[in-house]
């Protein structure tokens, strides 16, 4: 019998946050949501979700939502428990990340993840990290705090990684191998994307998820995450970290060996899978997601990634290579952009391009030569020269 695991689920609301939550719904032997908490864009459904849960605390990160949420937590919530702790303001995340649970979730998104994944791993919490961002731009901050054990990655592609590593020891792992949906733009060339709208960017294929993220799997930024997230989780070299475009989404990564063997991990695209097996790590849920029907005739197809068309992997390799904060430069400069594009103010291609621009700014001077974060302060400080520098890229080309 496998003992209960108390959860702690940051960013509830979103779709890996509601999704987690459905999971442990689902196997309430395994699992028990003690807190939750949000930024507070839906108070309704954390409300919600705290009175389905019957938690123990609720979180949410806007400081004017403490009165609403108080109301509707009134309202509804039943009289036979008691009423939940609830916290208001920036630092709830980071609170309840800490907060007595052997799990804690992180499915905040974009690089504010950082502070609340170190504190899960300051307070000795298993950390299944759906905040790839926090990893990246944190880097050594984040694998120098985490013990053995203690990073459990969300994303289905570092899941499938950490799965089909079983088969081998690490020093008989030839290449890790990333699949891409290749996004909405898959088999474009580069000249068919200069008038892609934000309409046409968020039409991805095969996953719901939000604005940031699935803008990212657009430009292929989100696969460029990725391949500074997989080196920094298994520790396998930039040079032997590959990138394949499998538009059916049902091969999740594979690891290639050395005698020759491929281990590739399939099933169809549904989150709860591997949300489900960070959870409860190492221990696999039954019936957490369907599997491959076998008994239906289907094509898997692969091919490889355009890079001149979509360069924002290759951009990526070059910001893991260099170190240090390069890659915290990357993800916040792309978090800027992001934004930029989606106001109207910068071509689907200038996010990418601007990247670049400010990336390289940031190699070529002296900031190059800043190194490791040893703080989060230095991380925050690089995040916002990158911010920055992005708006000033931007001011100059309007």
């Amino acid at each position: 019998m496998t003992d209960q695991h108390r959860v702690v689920v940051l960013g509830s609301t979103g779709s890996i946050g509601a999704q987690a939550i459905a999971v442990a719904r689902a196997a309430p032997d395994r699992f028990r949501v003690t807190a939750i908490c949000s930024g507070g864009g839906d108070l309704a459904l954390l409300a919600d979700q705290a009175v389905a849960l019957r938690v123990a605390a609720v979180g949410v990160g806007r400081e004017d939502a403490g009165p609403e949420l108080q109301a509707r937590l009134a309202a509804t919530w039943p009289t036979d428990s008691p009423a939940p702790e609830v916290l208001v303001g920036r630092s709830t995340a980071v609170a309840l990340a800490a907060y007595d649970a052997d799990v804690v979730l992180n499915a905040i998104a974009g690089a504010e993840g950082l502070r609340a994944t170190l504190a899960s791993l300051d307070a000795g919490r298993i950390v299944a990290l759906a905040n790839k961002e926090s990893l990246v731009a944190g880097g050594p901050l984040v694998t120098g705090r985490a013990k053995p054990g203690q990073l459990v990655p969300v994303d289905s592609e570092h899941s499938a990684l950490a799965q089909c590593l079983r088969s081998g020891s690490a020093d008989e792992v030839s290449r890790l191998i990333l699949t891409a949906s290749g996004g909405p733009f898959r088999g474009r060339r580069r000249e068919q994307l200069t008038r892609v709208t934000p309409e046409q960017a968020l039409a991805h294929p095969t996953w719901d998820m939000g604005k940031l993220i699935t803008t990212n799997s657009a430009t292929l930024v989100n696969k460029g995450l990725e391949v500074i997230e997989a080196h920094l989780l298994f520790g396998v070299p930039y040079e032997r970290i590959a990138v394949v475009v499998h538009p059916q989404s049902v091969v999740h990564s594979m690891v290639e060996y050395v005698d020759g063997a491929t281990i590739a991990q399939a099933s169809p695209p549904d989150m709860r899978l591997p949300i489900a097996l960070a959870l409860g790590w190492p221990d696999r849920v039954p019936g957490a997601a369907p599997s491959v029907d076998w008994s239906k005739a289907t094509s898997w197809t692969f091919e490889p990634l355009d890079t001149e068309a979509f360069p924002a992997v290759d951009l990526a390799r070059t910001a893991g290579g260099a170190g240090g904060v390069a890659p915290a430069v990357y993800n916040a400069a792309n978090e800027e952009l992001v934004a930029a594009f989606h106001a109207g103010h910068v071509s689907f291609l200038g996010i990418v391009d601007t990247v670049r621009d400010v990336l390289m700014d940031w190699l070529s001077n002296h900031h190059a030569a800043a190194g490791n974060p040893g703080t989060v302060e230095d991380v925050e400080y690089v995040q916002d020269w990158a911010r920055a520098r992005a708006r000033a890229v931007i001011a100059q080309q309007s």
